[in-house]
């Protein structure tokens, strides 16, 4: 019987560095720091330097840097902040705990990331700060966004996009997360918050540590947003390997698109015109949303894991639907919604198996 093509399986690399982890793990009891110290500064220092920004403040999730970077800025009640409708739920729930009121706006139709003109008109004397998230590992279009924005600071959430060209340097603060998903993939939740502004991150600092400077000393209210010096270490031992792990993904795209972009089949594929996309998921798009759900099923009959991101945009989440805009009107997220369906594009998946997916998606076709 031939095996299923899981959609991520995080076992394959872990396994393969098993023993050097399991050193790293050791190390970390011997030394009897678990929370914060020289694991973490160690690792903040390497990202910094990987992502060409001043400095990057490790945090306790992605979701916990958006809030912290946030808070840094001092988003807070009567204020907006504007964001993409078809992103992950943490890049509005992030504003909404804030206080802030999260404001809509709709994507591009090719990178599905946040649509300048569409920005342009969300903004107003309320807003308080743009987020701009690098979905899927493309970078949104940062030089128009900035401009559109006029001043107004941008966010960049690149939670999916670590590694992609000049994510986390482009904006006035980056996020980042480390969810096992991620293109750095932790052991568990942890994020990090990147800047070029020292004031800023003096804050963020401050603020991942209940907003004390030195111990008993609380100069602001934040939280215990710190990053666990075990997800640190074990970390730092996968970001040389990064490199080789992006171009993994984009080998696997590189096939996609080749087997499937010449068939004539009824969907789009994603732009991998940006040399910088890290491909942190590999979408397709359905030009008839009824044949959705039917690839999937039919997929799922054959072994092959796939996922949605999103089934429904922010805008229609029973949570934040009573702030707007009605169905209808950001239609290319809710379009997204309807038709996208995410492949198997992890690094260690094997070009059998992608020709294997490749090959059930035009069967399906027929």
């Amino acid at each position: 019987m031939t095996p299923p093509v899981p959609f991520f399986d995080r076992a394959r690399g872990d396994l393969a560095m098993q023993g050097e982890l399991t050193a790293v793990f050791q190390s970390v009891i011997q030394s009897g720091r678990y929370i914060l110290g020289p694991e973490v500064e160690a690792f903040e220092s390497e990202c910094a330097a990987y992502l060409g920004v001043r400095h990057a403040i490790g945090v306790s999730s992605g979701t916990d840097a958006l809030l912290a970077a946030l808070m840094a800025l001092g988003v807070g009640a009567g204020d907006e902040v504007v964001c993409p409708a078809y992103t992950f739920f943490a890049t509005a729930g992030a504003v909404h705990r804030t206080g802030a009121r999260p404001v809509f706006a709709d994507v591009l139709p090719g990178s599905f990331n946040l649509d300048p003109a569409s920005l342009a008109r969300a903004l107003t004397a309320r807003t308080r700060a743009v987020v701009a998230v690098h979905l899927f590992g493309a970078c949104a279009p940062m030089d128009e966004l900035l401009a559109v924005a006029r001043g107004v600071p941008v966010l960049e959430d690149a939670a999916q996009a670590f590694g992609a060209e000049r994510a986390g340097a482009l904006g006035l603060l980056g996020c980042f997360s480390f969810f096992p998903t991620k293109n750095l993939g932790g052991f568990g939740d942890g994020g990090l918050v990147t800047t070029d502004d020292g004031d800023l991150a003096d804050r963020v600092r401050a603020l991942r540590a209940q907003g004390a400077r030195e111990k008993h000393r609380h100069t602001l209210v934040g939280g215990n947003f710190r990053l666990d010096a075990l997800q640190a270490a074990l970390l730092r031992r996968k970001l040389p390997r990064l490199g080789a792990l992006l171009e993994r993904r984009r080998d696997h795209a590189a096939q996609y698109a080749s087997l499937l972009g010449g068939a004539g089949l009824p969907i789009s594929l994603p732009d991998a015109g940006d040399a910088g996309h890290t491909f942190n998921q590999y979408v397709i798009r359905l030009h008839d949303a009824s044949l959705r759900d039917r690839l999937r099923g039919f997929l799922a009959a054959r072994g092959v894991g796939t996922e949605i991101y999103y089934p429904a945009p922010l805008h229609l989440q029973p949570c934040f639907a009573p702030l707007g805009p009605p169905a209808g009107a950001l239609p290319v997220a809710e379009s997204a919604a309807r038709e996208t369906l995410a492949l198997p594009i992890f690094p260690e998946l094997t070009g059998d198996e992608v020709a294997r997916v490749a090959a059930a998606i035009r069967a399906f076709f027929g």
